[in-house]
Parts: structure tokens; sequence; C-alpha cells
């Protein structure tokens, strides 16, 4: 993760505290375009789904944005009419700090479900968010959308090979609650393809020339390999957003293919981030599957192996016990052949023709298991199918953060 991320033209950040947060940390934070800004945006899938989610995709289905509001602290979920009004309340208040209109701003909440979005405190301080917005302060934001994140989670590219060409910066949050299931949120839409859901937000923002259309379809790809292939805990949120911005301001050209790499890329390492992040966890897990008859089926394996508890707690005892990686595979519904399945841990192979290859293979592989991140391979035939999912180990922390959270 670079220290001093690439900054898109066209927007300023702010990000101060409005006493939503126990702490008195940090907890509102703003984004702001310079002129009228094309938006895309994908949301949780989950049925539940909070007052910000529901404002947001409304108001992102219009294809331009000038801000992003977001608190942390309060998710504003499961409040009722009294949480949407809160949502259109405090984004009205910025938006006339703004000098724009409501419907310009995209509001984003993250915290405790079932409390109700104290407005009151936000609009007292929307004149001050708005005064301190700055194009330097990407990192205040990054911070305050925080919760039990152990650290911010900031990452850039440049998009293409023009060495002054458009760049994207993407900043996240989420350290538990992710199994994202994100997708468009509007009339009309065909879904992709679900995979899980989560409490994750991601901000992308890019100063390139692109339609709303060529915008959309790059952040569908990207998110569907990085974010909606990701878990920390295999549990449901009801705030998962990703809004992704175009200012414009950088007129050098670019094609769908690089703007989808690069949005690729960011979304990437910041999942990678959240997972390695999982409250408690100590170990970034790749779950990789290879040989199934299409991606998909590789992807459902990946997905069952990356979210099961047995594995997971196995990951955090050191334990190359791949008996339960196997397991969890036969049952996710995919056809293969257990006496095909090879499995290894890194370089160390432990599975061979759906035997055990013996304990001192075992033992090598229970030494990767000891690094910071580690990639568990299961090859389960000689099809063309291939995908990942990326997850973490399962250990006391996990239950003593949410056993508490609400404390």
């Amino acid at each position: 993760m670079s220290s001093q991320p690439l900054l898109p033209l066209g927007f300023r950040y702010s990000a101060i505290s409005a006493g939503i947060r126990k702490d008195g940390r940090i907890d509102v934070a703003l984004i702001a375009a310079e002129r009228p800004a094309t938006v895309a945006a994908l949301f949780t899938r989950n049925l539940v789904r909070a007052a910000p989610v529901l404002v947001a995709a409304e108001r992102a289905a219009r294809g331009l944005a000038s801000a992003v509001l977001v608190n942390s602290g309060n998710a504003n979920a499961c409040t009722g009419e009294p949480g949407l009004a809160a949502a259109r309340d405090t984004s009205a208040a910025v938006a006339r700090a703004l000098g724009v209109a409501p419907e310009q701003v995209l509001p984003a909440s993250t915290g405790v479900i079932g409390a109700l979005l104290p407005a009151a405190k936000i609009c007292d301080k929307a004149e001050a968010l708005v005064a301190a917005l700055s194009p330097a302060a990407h990192e205040d934001f990054a911070q305050a959308i925080c919760t039990t994140d152990r650290w911010k989670k900031v990452a850039s590219r440049r998009i293409g090979d023009a060495a002054t060409g458009p760049v994207v910066l993407a900043m996240a949050k989420g350290a538990g609650m992710i199994h994202p299931d994100l997708g468009l949120l509007r009339p009309g839409t065909e879904q992709v393809a679900g995979v899980p859901h989560a409490t994750m937000l991601a901000f992308l923002l890019t100063d390139a020339q692109v339609s709303r259309e060529t915008l959309e379809r790059a952040l569908i790809a990207a998110t569907n390999v990085t974010f909606n292939a990701c878990s920390v805990d295999g549990d449901t949120s009801t705030n998962d957003t990703v809004i992704a911005m175009a200012s414009g301001a950088n007129s050098t050209a670019v094609t769908e293919a690089a703007l989808t790499v690069a949005l690729t890329e960011v979304c990437d390492e910041l999942a990678r981030s959240m997972a390695r992040d999982g409250e408690g966890a100590e170990h970034l897990a790749v779950i990789e599957v290879r040989g199934l008859a299409d991606d998909a089926a590789a992807r459902q394996i990946a997905k069952t192996v990356a979210t099961s508890s047995l594995v997971k707690t196995a990951l955090f005892g050191q334990d190359a016990n791949w008996g339960r990686l196997l397991a969890a595979a036969g049952r996710a519904g995919v056809a293969f052949d257990p006496s095909r399945a090879r499995i290894s841990i890194g370089n160390e192979r432990i599975v061979h023709d759906g035997l055990a290859v013996g304990a001192e293979a075992e033992a090598r592989a229970a030494k990767v298991l000891a690094a910071d991140s580690y990639v568990v391979r299961l090859e389960l035939g000689d099809g063309p199918g291939v995908a990942h999912y990326y997850t973490c180990d399962f250990g006391h922390g996990y239950v003593d953060v949410n056993a508490g959270y609400r404390s």
C-alpha cells in the first residue's frame, strides 16, 4: 500500500467529529466533486437494507452526483421512516452548505444496527465539514469511516500507460460482517449473479472521462472478483456500498479495458486488506480452486471452503487439517471426484489423489500457515474452471470483539 497514493483531479475530502461515536473520534466524512461527477454504485442485496442504502441507490440511478456523505458509529439500519428522514436531512444539510441539490449527495453509514442516526449532530456540523474540504484530506476521510478496522484501507493506480493519464483512488473500510453480495439496485436492471454479503464501504474516485455505462460495467467486473470474493465471517450486513465517481478532469483517453484493470487492481488490494484485517484475524488465506467444469463451480467450492468455521479455526491453529478442506469442498453442491483431489498449502502438497501425502508434508505446511498470508490450493480435476476467495483465520479475537460490540 502506497504511503502517498495518486490523487485524482476534481475531488476534495474532509472529516470531523460530530459526536456519534462514544470515543470522540472523527466519525463524519465527506467527498465533494468540484462539479457533478459521473457515478456508478453497487449495494448490498441483503433483503434488510439500511436507510442510506435505499436513499443512495435511488439517487445514484440518476448517473450524476456531487458528494458522498459517510458516517461511522451508526448504521441507521432497521430504523424505518425516521431513518430515511435522517439520511435525507443530513444529506440536505450538506447539500445546502455545498450549494448543490440534495439529490446530488449520496449517504452511507456504518456501525450498530437498530439505532436511529442522530441527524441533528451531523446537520449542526455540515458547514464545518464543507469548510474543512481539501484535496489533501483523503487520509482523514479514510480514517473517519473505520469502525473495528485496525488500519486505514487506501489504494491507487494509474489507468493505462500514459504517465500523465487518469488515476483511480480507492478508500474502504471493513473488518467484520464481511461477506459482500453487491449488485445494482434500481428498477429494470438485471442482477449480476451473487455470492455473499457484508458491512463494507468502498469509494472509488477517478478523474477519467467515462460514461456512466462504461464506469458501471467496469465496476461490476472489478467487484465480482474482489469484494464479492471476500469473506471474514460469512455474515450479512445491511449497509454494503461501493460508489465510483468520475470527475472527467483528466482529458487523456482511456479504454474500458484499462479502466477495468485499474479498478480491479485497487479493489483487489482493498479486498485482501479487509480479509487480512478480519476481527481477531492473524492471517490472510487465499482459497484457490482449480480443475472444475467452469469458473462458477470453482467459485462455489472456494466460497464454501473460505466460509467454513472448521477450516478457519484450523487456520488459526496453524493446523494443516486437509480433512476439513476436502469435507467443505464436498458439501458445496458441486460434482467432482474426491479420489483425484490434490491439496497444497503454499508449495507444500499435503493431499495427492485424495490421500494424505504424510506427516512430514503436513509439518512443512504448518510452517506455511504461520505466515501473514498464504494460498490454499485445491485441484479437483482437469477442467478449465478456476476461482479464488479471500478469507482469514477465525480465533478468540473475533469472539472478543463481537461479544461486546454494542457495549
